[in-house]
């Protein structure tokens, strides 16, 4: 088999755990949050930046790299790895959620869905099992379903019939996979209904795939509904499969996730964010942009190790965005990638040796849960 997991630890009176997760491109230690590539590249980073900061895997979008540059594009030049050149795994995701994300005009249909392109106003008809073409193209080693990712405010009607169009899609999607080099993972709907997530989890595992991922979440619902769901989720998922929480998250998410058996996460906000001058510390988000910070000689956390912290000042970091200059925000997403690249490391440690309550109680004390999930 292309991927294997072998879980390595589990928390005493938790659902913390430890992995490793095989892969024809490497070994990763789970939990592990994955950065965004989206379109091939994660944002103001080089392949070899991200990799010293300590990334595992990252993940990159089916939908992006459908439109431009192109899958056949891609896999004439020798697949995704090689086309950006990044030699750890990869993560691909369906494409469903940015079809309903950043399309205006599209029409669901049991086949699949047409819209129109954001670049260029063409119709674009995907369906599961032209998205797992695209994925094949690409390369990566692992892959997910074609789902529907619908609203979080849907009522449960909707809901229902979105979940069993999800599960028909990922039978679908099982039977157009043929590279036994790439993994395929069914993905859980069901918004924030118990028993339609009940339902879809054990949908999806009768379809079989070596691992799971929970979709719709973080997408507007508060963070208890999200708590009280992953929940939900742990009871019905397979033990001894990987678990994704797709798009998710923050540092209180991770904390939360994982003590609910998750052992995969990735999400745009640390490198989004960074761009825009927010940056994560043990102490605390600052915004680098704020006058507070024009003459601060001091680095962004004293406690940090990455490059930044240790070469440049608050006031040069906010000089370089007050200015418009490139380097603040290649900056800010180094540190800010290895702050969460580095918390999730800590995560794994505390569930190891037991400390993982107080690192927990230390996280939720600068990040509270609570509120509407990012």
């Amino acid at each position: 088999m292309s991927l294997s997991f072998t879980v390595t630890h589990e928390l005493a009176g938790s659902a913390a755990r430890t992995g490793l997760l095989s892969t024809p491109h490497g070994d990763v230690e789970t939990p592990i949050f994955m950065p965004v590539g989206t379109k091939g590249t994660v944002k103001a980073m080089t392949p070899e930046e991200v990799e010293a900061l300590g990334a595992q895997i990252i993940l990159a979008n089916t939908f992006h790299l459908l439109l431009r540059p192109g899958d056949d594009l891609v896999a004439e030049l020798g697949g995704l790895h090689k086309f950006m050149n990044w030699r750890r795994p990869i993560l691909t995701d369906s494409g469903g959620f940015q079809v309903w994300s950043l399309t205006r005009l599209n029409k669901i249909v049991e086949d699949g869905v047409r819209f129109r392109s954001p670049l260029d106003g063409s119709e674009v008809y995907l369906t599961p099992e032209r998205s797992i073409e695209i994925q094949q193209n690409l390369g990566a080693d692992i892959m997910m379903c074609f789902d529907e990712c619908p609203p979080h405010d849907a009522g449960h009607d909707y809901l229902r019939r979105s979940a069993e169009m999800t599960a028909r899609w990922a039978a679908r999607c099982k039977a157009a996979h043929t590279r036994d080099d790439q993994a395929l993972f069914g993905i859980v709907q069901g918004g924030v209904f118990d028993d339609l997530r009940e339902w879809s989890a054990k949908a999806t595992v009768e379809v079989g795939f070596p691992g799971y991922a929970i979709g719709g979440l973080s997408v507007g619902e508060s963070k208890a509904d999200m708590e009280r769901t992953l929940r939900v989720m742990n009871e019905h998922l397979p033990r001894d499969k990987p678990r994704y929480l797709m798009g998710v998250g923050t540092p209180e998410d991770f904390i939360t996730g994982v003590e609910n058996g998750v052992d995969m996460f990735d999400c745009v906000h640390p490198t989004r964010t960074a761009r825009n001058g927010r940056m994560y510390t043990t102490e605390g988000a600052l915004n680098i942009r704020n006058a507070v910070h024009a003459r601060d000689a001091a680095p962004v956390s004293e406690s940090c190790p990455c490059y930044t912290c240790c070469n440049y000042s608050r006031a040069y970091l906010r000089h370089l965005f007050m200015s418009d200059e490139i380097l603040g925000p290649r900056l800010a997403t180094g540190h800010n990638l290895f702050f969460f690249i580095d918390l999730m490391r800590r995560i794994r440690e505390s569930v190891r040796d037991g400390s993982f309550e107080a690192l927990k109680n230390e996280v939720y004390a600068v990040y509270p849960k609570g509120g509407k999930a990012e």
